[in-house]
């Protein structure tokens, strides 16, 4: 893997959190990928399972936007910083670190994120 290769599946993943279309989110995995929403949970084991999974926890489309920048990019492994924010009644800001492996072809075959939502401008001290 390198930089172009997680930044297009990332772009996808974008296109389908914005869509919520099986197909894109379906195309974004392989068969057998493995997706963890957070590092302990039970992840979502092959590609309808992960398009069940997400579907039943999806945003509403344009409801987030999501920047993000690489930290490491290795030939097995991408680990992405972003940042979600949430335009909600109230607005929702999270921080997230993604560890994604591609496999030969550029479908994620495991996926496994953390989120720490920020706290609310003057909540901090």
């Amino acid at each position: 893997m390198n930089e172009t290769q997680l930044g297009r599946w990332i772009e996808g993943y974008v296109r389908a959190w914005n869509s919520n279309a099986p197909a894109e989110i379906g195309d974004l995995f392989t068969a057998d990928a493995s997706y963890r929403t957070e590092p302990y949970a039970e992840p979502w084991h092959g590609r309808q399972a992960i398009v069940d999974g997400w579907l039943a926890h999806k945003d509403e489309p344009g409801q987030a936007t999501f920047r993000w920048h690489p930290v490491v990019v290795s030939a097995d492994v991408g680990v992405v910083e972003g940042r979600t924010e949430y335009r909600t009644d109230p607005p929702r800001t999270y921080r997230n670190i993604w560890i994604i492996r591609l496999d030969q072809h550029g479908r994620c075959r495991d996926f496994t994120e953390w989120w720490m939502r920020e706290p609310a401008t003057g909540d901090a001290a």
